[in-house]
């Protein structure tokens, strides 16, 4: 279960990195209000897993999870530019949070 609740948190994290870009500043109210909300369940759920998992590894997997998601999300919406050798590097850091996961 912790290791579920961490993958949940990794997701929210790119959530709340999304809604900040978004919130211009925290200048528009609802992607304030998105991150707001997805910044509180992502640390809340990090510091959840984090009494069952080390926190090395526990955090490298939710900011891999959580980069990789932002730049994946970022491509698909034109927000950054999409390339191969983007996609092959973001490739590498899921590779990498699969490794830590399975070395665990």
């Amino acid at each position: 279960m912790p290791w579920l609740i961490l993958v949940l948190s990794g997701v929210l994290e790119a959530v709340w990195a999304t809604a900040l870009s978004r919130s211009e500043g925290f200048s528009r109210l609802w992607p304030t209000v998105i991150f707001a909300v997805a910044l509180v369940a992502s640390m809340g759920g990090l510091a959840w897993a984090l009494k069952s998992l080390p926190v090395g590894t526990a955090y490298a997997v939710w900011v891999g999870i959580g980069a990789a998601l932002t730049a994946i999300w970022a491509m698909a919406t034109g927000a950054e530019p999409f390339s191969i050798v983007r996609v092959l590097l973001i490739m590498g850091i899921v590779g990498c949070v699969a490794g830590l996961k399975l070395t665990h």
